[in-house]
């Protein structure tokens, strides 16, 4: 098997400066790099269509600085009792309707109460019962709890570690970037798929972007998914007035993620409501390969399905179908097209 056909392996010992230089290179560089990698790993011209449900909204106790469901902030967000599980199969029927493939369900708590996993799995097997994949997100997870979420079959668990660990504490305050990463092991061990990726635009330093994308990538398994949020700046939180990022560098934190984790799908998600089409067609360039469909995420904007499926139409993307069967965990992934000198573009700053 020659170098242009071999698998490439995932690697989880990135450096800093591998992932500095990457960041630095020509935009032009940077894209067609991305977009190789991408095309070992992926369809390009498929994107993986997922849709999130708020069934729990409000009075969350923590204080994260960007979200509008914290009980410490004033943001005239009206607050919901958990959801009762048909409400939610519903919502969960009409997202296999449009073409989703995954339906996500994520609760504003800290971490979940025992006395609520009864209801709560009841709402996994649901939606599995449909046919649709299945993403929580509830915060904070003891052991016993994500066994519980794996028993009754959850595909994918959602805990952001939001940024880097040096610039955490400059929005989190109430669990630690440890705590989130424990929950994260927590999510493995149970052998659930994990969702996990973070913010930009909260004021952090490029720096700090680096520092987010090495912590994803230089664990021990990748995330499967990995969503990149554009932040929402929601009236009433301390980030109501935050400068906007800029675009081209939002771009390059996509296709650093893509070169970092070849094998992971890397999720368009908070934020794509102010994005023109031009800059959601770069990040699908830059190797973003999953967006979540519906006009809401949460309790914020999303882009009109009309918008999405014309978008998909004038680019050529196809929404991808549900996997068959998808392995919990590679080493190294297969090869989805031949394309000259990719293992090349792979080890990026090597090149």
């Amino acid at each position: 098997m020659n170098q242009a056909t071999a698998p490439l392996p995932l690697r989880h010992d990135w450096s800093r400066s591998e992932a500095e230089a990457l960041f630095a290179l020509p935009f032009a560089d940077l894209m067609f790099r991305a977009q190789t990698v991408h095309r070992r790993f992926f369809d390009p011209n498929e994107v993986q269509v997922s849709t999130l449900l708020s069934i729990k909204t409000g009075t969350c106790p923590e204080d994260c600085k960007y979200c509008p469901q914290s009980v410490r902030y004033d943001t005239g967000l009206e607050a919901e009792q958990l959801m009762e599980v048909e409400r939610v199969l519903e919502s969960a029927r009409a997202a296999r309707e449009t073409g989703s493939t995954r339906f996500c369900m994520g609760a504003a708590w800290r971490s979940p109460k025992d006395r609520d996993l009864g209801v709560i799995t009841a709402m996994v097997r649901g939606v599995k019962e449909l046919g649709m994949e299945t993403c929580m997100t509830l915060g904070m997870l003891e052991p016993h709890q994500a066994q519980a979420l794996a028993e009754a079959g959850l595909d994918y668990y959602n805990h952001n570690i939001d940024t880097s660990p040096e610039f955490y504490g400059e929005v989190i305050t109430t669990r630690t970037f440890q705590q989130r990463l424990d929950t994260l092991a927590n999510v493995r061990e149970a052998g659930i798929k994990v969702c996990c990726g973070g913010i930009v635009g909260m004021g952090e330093e490029r720096n700090d972007r680096v520092g987010m994308l090495l912590t994803l990538a230089n664990l021990p398994e990748h995330p499967e998914s990995v969503p990149i949020n554009l932040l929402v700046r929601v009236e009433g939180t301390p980030l109501a007035e935050q400068e906007d990022l800029d675009p081209f560098e939002f771009v390059r934190t996509i296709a650093v993620a893509r070169i970092l984790m070849p094998a992971s799908h890397v999720r368009l998600s908070a934020g794509r409501e102010s994005m023109s089409d031009e800059l959601q067609s770069l990040t699908f360039l830059a190797g973003a390969n999953s967006i979540f469909y519906g006009e809401r995420l949460l309790t914020t904007p999303n882009p009109a399905c009309s918008r999405d499926t014309g978008l998909f139409r004038r680019l050529g993307i196809r929404p991808a179908a549900l996997a068959v069967q998808e392995d919990d965990a590679v080493d190294a992934a297969p090869v989805r097209a031949a394309a000259p000198d990719t293992a090349l573009f792979y080890d990026a700053t090597r090149a």
